[in-house]
């Protein structure tokens, strides 16, 4: 094992002392570990690295001091129900093999309502189900509560003034900054946040499959983020270790986008699949929308590979191209000269709004907006076999 020589790591200063299996003292650098061929054994920990909760190994934590100003959390969008949703699927969803192809269309109108909690499954711009979500903004369905770990879905919502409410986990562009969109909807109080971390949300949606009220987890611990979160805090019994209540969340509507569906709602989804199998299983209503329609036939040669089953959906779309301008992992790249044109576009409200009219409003469907990006656009997006 390789001394680290000076008192602080030069590159993170976050170190412990840690003993050697020769019984020898070593400052370690926590950052970049050890080799994995050594044998060490845990010894004090770096006075920087100590962790919230009081265990037998840990000394305990000072308490953190509360946020300046103290703010009040914010109420719970959507409070856990477990016994309703499970009322509602036993009485109410309709769990039968049966064809379940339609348009965005008639999706969007049978199964999203004004008023309801609605969240749409992506991962970054991979896979955001935004053919859906055109069709949405075109039938102004609002007072929207919504699942706010988004990108294009959330801000062509809020830029249309249809969310009243929004659980943000994270809500930007990687590289190119936060939402414009969302920052003018907050500053102006036109919308109301409670703040998660990723993992956080996607384990509410899991306690809510799971049939219970809530989840005890470590995420939000010592951060601005539970402050801002309706979360609550408990001592566990057994450790003494400081836990997050993270209340389980339960959907009225989930949109997925996924790689290939069959007409009764069995899908496969290749690469990152994000927190579709969480979302699916924590929704009152499930629409799909799939790259492509194929036989029953693909799902039964490789059953295991379908992480949605038929009987959670309610309604299948079919939407070659459904997250362009961004990517479906191994069908096509994201389109990055439109990203970027409709991110100059959302610096101001007027540029925003006649974005929306020429891509949304201004065509009648998906297949019209497929036919005003055009066919060799999307064609060269496209990954050829070889690249998968």
């Amino acid at each position: 094992m390789t001394t680290i020589r000076k008192p602080v790591c030069s590159d993170c200063g976050w170190l412990e002392t840690r003993t050697a299996a020769d019984g020898r003292s070593l400052r370690f650098c926590v950052k970049h570990g050890m080799p994995r061929s050594a044998v060490d054994l845990l010894s004090e920990p770096c006075s920087d690295f100590r962790p919230l909760e009081t265990t037998k190994t840990f000394p305990a934590q000072a308490p953190l001091p509360p946020p300046s100003p103290p703010l009040a959390p914010p109420p719970l969008f959507q409070p856990p129900d477990p016994d309703g949703f499970r009322r509602f699927l036993r009485d109410e969803k309709d769990f039968s093999l049966r064809p379940k192809l339609m348009t965005e269309r008639e999706a969007v109108k049978r199964f999203i309502h004004s008023g309801d909690y609605v969240g749409f499954e992506l991962y970054g711009t991979v896979r955001c189900p935004l053919s859906v979500v055109r069709e949405v903004v075109r039938q102004r369905v609002g007072g929207l509560r919504l699942l706010g770990q988004g990108l294009m879905d959330a801000d062509f919502l809020i830029a249309s003034g249809l969310v009243s409410q929004l659980d943000i986990t994270y809500v930007g562009y990687e590289a190119y900054g936060l939402s414009p969109i969302l920052r003018r909807a907050v500053e102006r109080g036109a919308i109301e946040l409670a703040e998660w971390s990723n993992a956080a949300i996607t384990w509410r949606m899991k306690a809510a499959a799971m049939g219970l009220p809530f989840l005890p987890a470590r995420s939000m611990l010592g951060t601005d983020t539970l402050a801002r979160s309706p979360a609550k805090t408990m001592k566990d019994p057994f450790t003494g270790m400081e836990l997050t209540l993270l209340p389980a969340l339960v959907l009225d509507t989930a949109v997925i986008h996924v790689h290939r569906a069959d007409k009764f709602g069995n899908c496969q989804i290749d690469g990152i699949s994000g927190f579709a199998v969480e979302m699916s299983r924590a929704c009152k209503r499930l629409i799909v929308s799939a790259e492509e329609i194929v036989d029953t036939e693909v799902f039964r040669r490789k059953p295991e590979r379908t992480v949605i089953p038929y009987f959670l959906v309610d309604a299948v779309v079919e939407a070659p191209f459904g997250a362009h301008p961004g990517e479906t992992c191994g069908a096509y790249r994201r389109d990055e000269p439109h990203i970027k044109s409709y991110l100059e576009a959302t610096r101001s409200e007027e540029a925003t709004r006649k974005y929306l009219d020429e891509t949304v409003h201004g065509v009648k469907d998906h297949a019209g907006y497929l036919k005003r990006v055009g066919a060799s656009r999307l064609r060269a997006l496209k990954v050829r076999p070889d690249e998968r």
